[in-house]
């Protein structure tokens, strides 16, 4: 599962134990990823928090654009846990396997939108190049009708996925199909 030492839901008190019990109750079961973290509670609820606004919070970003966005990050940084995780949320919306495949492996082969294709473009950017981006990005963005609050959403969300892959990828944190399926959506 990861690396180092990790406290599985039937092992952990106090603190942890509630914290498990909301990320259960939130979103269907506890991911490997959030079990690595359990050796700091105090961190691993900071990182829910983050990741329940950036990913569900009031924004003119749709669940999808935002599971587009995540995936092309995890492509880009070759996190296969989070590309499967994110991709199972992703066709949650497209239903459609081989769209999906493309996106990972070229995005510009997908049939997207335009506005997706700004935010695609946007997220691969800021992940291989961050220090290339500049403020014809965030031009593109408004043209594809992102509102700045839009952008800034999309700017934590892509932020934050190049953290958790960071995570997964330092400490080896791993999926089966079964751990990577079933949440709520």
């Amino acid at each position: 599962m990861a690396w180092i030492k990790t406290i599985e839901p039937a092992d952990a008190k106090d603190d942890l134990q509630k914290i498990y019990q909301a990320i259960f109750e939130k979103r269907g079961k506890v991911a490997n990823v959030m079990k690595a973290q359990s050796l700091n509670p105090e961190a691993l609820k900071l990182h829910m928090d983050l990741y329940e606004i950036v990913m569900f919070g009031k924004s003119g970003l749709s669940r999808e654009e935002r599971e587009i966005a995540a995936v092309i990050v995890s492509a880009a940084n070759k996190c296969n846990y989070c590309i499967v995780h994110h991709g199972e949320a992703l066709n949650q919306y497209w239903r459609d396997e081989e769209k999906l495949l493309r996106l990972v492996e070229d995005h510009r082969s997908a049939g997207l939108s335009e506005r997706e294709i700004a935010i695609v473009e946007y997220a691969h950017k800021l992940t291989v190049k961050p220090n290339r981006v500049g403020e014809d990005e965030i031009t593109a963005l408004r043209e594809a009708e992102l509102t700045d609050e839009d952008i800034l959403t999309l700017n934590l969300l892509i932020s934050y996925m190049n953290f958790a892959n960071r995570i997964i990828s330092g400490l080896g944190v791993e999926f089966d199909p079964e751990e990577a399926q079933g949440y709520k959506y």
